[in-house]
């Protein structure tokens, strides 16, 4: 990718291998030959899953680097900007699905809250796994890609319940609690301000303002993003604007004011003096460290 271009985002449709309702499937390997877009950042519109078989390098999710080794996993949602860098040939497999792959065959819909793989959250999504959870996902896998060739009965439920079971081998070998009260009262706050946060980051900056939004006390949604997550509301609300602000200094068209403007800083020395305490480095110096790992 040139850098001075926006992330690009791509959706399920860009792809043509094995496909059905909104499902790609592939052996990791010739995936990765049929798309140079991975060793550049870019951004998905679907979910995405990749289990290793072979191969070494980096994965970068969100401006976090992880290692690529044999029996890793690494899970993506919608919208988390990624890219992949490669020292030996990788192969293993992938899927992508759509965000309502499951909609038709779930009833609660929001089952995968209650998984920490697909909490968007980068440290989370990464994953090893052991000798015999590998072998039982990779037979999963094999399945799946099995189906694909033929047409049997019910050969999209079976895919999906193919994909839940490695979803949940995935989620008992990351080590994190599945939080089995995602539906209570406080995870469905919780959930609901996440949302609010991706929406409005730029517009509203302070945990009153989302509090207020939620009809509950800024000192009830402190208390329970710090009983979740560990960090304050507050603390939420800036790591998603630090996020943004990092898209947006991926792409050298804009220039550092226009980057504070679009996050709605009013003076742009702020959004730097910003950036700086929240990442230990300025905007202009972090844009420079991407080039030199992304740039061509």
């Amino acid at each position: 990718m040139n850098v001075k271009t926006e992330i690009p985002v791509y959706d399920i449709n860009n792809f043509r291998e094995y496909k059905t309702q909104g499902l790609v499937a592939s052996r990791f390997g010739h995936y990765a030959k049929a798309h140079a877009h991975l060793h550049s950042p870019h951004r998905h519109s679907f979910y995405h899953l990749v289990f290793f078989s072979q191969g070494t390098g980096h994965h970068h999710i969100d401006f976090k680097q992880f290692e690529v080794k044999p029996s890793s996993m690494y899970f993506m949602i919608p919208g988390q900007v990624h890219s992949w860098s490669f020292a030996s040939e990788p192969d293993g497999y992938i899927i992508n699905f759509s965000k309502d792959y499951f909609s038709n065959f779930l009833s609660n819909n929001t089952y995968f809250h209650n998984f920490s793989v697909f909490s968007g959250i980068a440290d989370q999504q990464v994953i090893e796994v052991d000798e015999d959870t590998a072998a039982a996902i990779v037979e999963s896998f094999e399945d799946i890609l099995k189906e694909g060739a033929v047409n049997g009965l019910l050969r999209d439920d079976l895919v999906r319940s193919l994909l839940l079971q490695i979803f949940i081998r995935a989620e008992r070998a990351s080590g994190h609690k599945i939080e089995v009260t995602a539906n209570s009262y406080n995870h469905t706050i919780f959930r609901n301000f996440q949302k609010l946060i991706a929406e409005h980051y730029t517009t509203l900056k302070l945990p009153k303002e989302y509090a207020a939004l939620l009809y509950i006390t800024p000192n009830h949604l402190n208390a329970l993003c710090k009983d979740i997550m560990g960090v304050s509301a507050g603390e939420l609300i800036r790591e998603q604007v630090i996020l943004e602000a990092k898209r947006l200094l991926i792409n050298l068209d804009l220039s550092i004011a226009e980057v504070a403007d679009k996050l709605n800083f009013s003076d742009h020395s702020y959004f730097i003096k910003f950036f700086k305490k929240h990442e230990g480095i300025t905007p202009e110096k972090f844009r420079k460290s991407n080039i030199l790992q992304h740039g061509k």
